[in-house]
């Protein structure tokens, strides 16, 4: 079953990050149990690009891996009825990152992410980051679900 035009609203409800750090502003499609294609509007008033780099503003590689492992955690909490059930999906591990090119103010980042393994308390997933169908990240991550802090 395929899920399509998830806003916004959406996502906040899917995920605990809230700005500055939520890197996902839509969820286009999204396939439970398999993947999710998701996007970030790049824009020049991003808090990052004021350090990195000045007079060439690149975003961070780590921050396209978060905004990966945050399309995940859309994938997982739909994937494994999380909504609601005061779990979150916590970012453990990340494996074979590799940057092909740079992410400027101004793109549409397609993060795109699928389940390689998915158990009730440890998922890992493959996730690709691209501009324009031009590849800017790849890399493999795994999440662990537990209980939200009180």
């Amino acid at each position: 079953m395929s899920e399509t035009g998830f806003d916004i609203v959406e996502v906040l409800k899917r995920l605990p990050h809230r700005y500055p750090l939520l890197l996902v502003d839509r969820v286009k499609e999204l396939v439970p149990d398999e993947r999710i294609h998701a996007v970030k509007a790049v824009s020049f008033n991003e808090d990052f690009f004021q350090g990195h780099f000045p007079g060439s503003p690149i975003m961070p590689g780590v921050l396209q891996i978060e905004a990966l492992a945050q399309a995940a955690g859309v994938l997982a909490v739909e994937s494994l009825g999380l909504a609601g059930s005061g779990k979150l999906v916590y970012f453990m591990a990340i494996e074979n990152a590799k940057f092909r090119a740079p992410v400027t103010p101004g793109v549409l980042l397609d993060l795109k992410a699928e389940f390689v393994q998915k158990r009730a308390r440890v998922c890992k997933f493959s996730g690709e980051a691209s501009v324009d169908g031009k590849v800017t990240c790849e890399v493999g991550f795994t999440a662990m679900i537990a209980d939200a802090p009180e």
